[in-house]
């Protein structure tokens, strides 16, 4: 299974997207961003492991949950920006 991070601009937005997964069956872990990965300020990220991105980013679009960015995490542990 992949494992990717989506990164909140808050953690209101970061909780309201975990609560959504674990609804949703989906296996996910909160935890504060990387400062690599936040250009300003600090901001949250929800670790999610899954199959297929596109249902997740639907899920939160469809409870309007706000997201920055999405990355994938490769084999060798780096992270690649997906485009969302």
């Amino acid at each position: 299974m992949k494992q990717y991070f989506i990164t909140f601009r808050s953690v209101t937005f970061a909780q309201r997207a975990e609560a959504r997964m674990k609804k949703a069956g989906y296996r996910c872990t909160l935890q504060r961003t990387p400062r690599w990965m936040e250009e300003q300020g600090c901001g949250y990220a929800l670790r999610i492991w899954v199959r297929d991105i596109d249902l997740v980013l639907a899920a939160l679009q469809e409870d309007a949950v706000p997201l920055r960015r999405v990355y994938l995490q490769g084999q060798d542990g780096t992270l690649e920006e997906v485009g969302v």
